[in-house]
């Protein structure tokens, strides 16, 4: 839980939502996103987070301009997904929910931009919904890193809606860096660490067996460990001495 306003990386954001979407309803995940995410910009400008308005999720409004934000899971292993049932069931149960848990830590989660435009999907719907990305945080990264080089990607269009928000962080290093994605990133930003051999975006994005499931599994794992112990030692050098 929440002590001294510190985040523990261990905590599973289901515990206080009550049977509901932790995104919406975990109290503790919001505090943690408005900590982490209420800092200095690449510009050195301060991005702070308001809470305050029992309508609204997160929202910043300045002179940078006004943002409107919402908690999203980047993490999924799929378990409710009838694609993937065939290759679920082969899968023992402790390890799909040991992978949920870790899904619902806070190296899990992230922020994006929540107010529709033009009646369009949010970048969380989008995501979830494209067929091309299925909701995998390392696929939606590379259509932001395609973005900042103004090429085409399945999320092109939608990450344009709010190009003013992704234009806070000046380039895809400075993107990665705020929001600690550091470890879905190599060459000095160049490329993405894909979680399964990417071969553009007309593939399927799902594990297309068990061996793939399981790889999948263990990056996402590993991916969760580094971003935890990443948002840990921030938040120690953020500490009281």
């Amino acid at each position: 839980m929440v002590q001294n306003n510190f985040i523990n990386i261990e905590y599973d954001v289901r515990k206080d939502s009550n049977g509901r979407d932790p995104d919406k309803y975990s109290k503790i995940l919001k505090s943690y996103h408005k900590k982490l995410w209420s800092k200095l910009l690449p510009n050195g400008k301060y991005f702070n987070l308001n809470d305050d308005n029992p309508n609204l999720y997160l929202y910043h409004k300045s002179n940078l301009g006004e943002y409107f934000l919402s908690s999203d899971c980047i993490i999924h292993e799929y378990s409710n997904w009838k694609r993937m049932k065939h290759i679920i069931e082969q899968i023992p149960k402790k390890e799909i929910d040991n992978f949920l848990y870790l899904s619902y830590t806070i190296g899990g989660s992230i922020i994006f931009p929540s107010n529709r435009v033009n009646s369009l999907p949010t970048m969380n719907q989008e995501r979830g919904c494209n067929n091309k990305i299925c909701d995998r945080i390392d696929l939606t990264l590379e259509c932001i890193r395609l973005y900042y080089l103004g090429k085409d990607s399945p999320l092109k269009d939608t990450i344009q809606r709010y190009d003013n928000y992704f234009k806070l962080f000046e380039n895809f290093k400075g993107y990665c860096e705020y929001f600690l994605l550091q470890d879905l990133t190599l060459d000095n930003y160049s490329k993405v660490n894909f979680f399964l051999p990417f071969n553009g975006f007309e593939s399927n994005p799902l594990p297309n067996s068990v061996n793939e499931y399981n790889e999948y599994k263990k990056k996402n794992i590993q991916f969760i460990n580094k971003r935890n112990n990443r948002i840990e030692r921030d938040d120690k050098k953020q500490r009281p001495l």
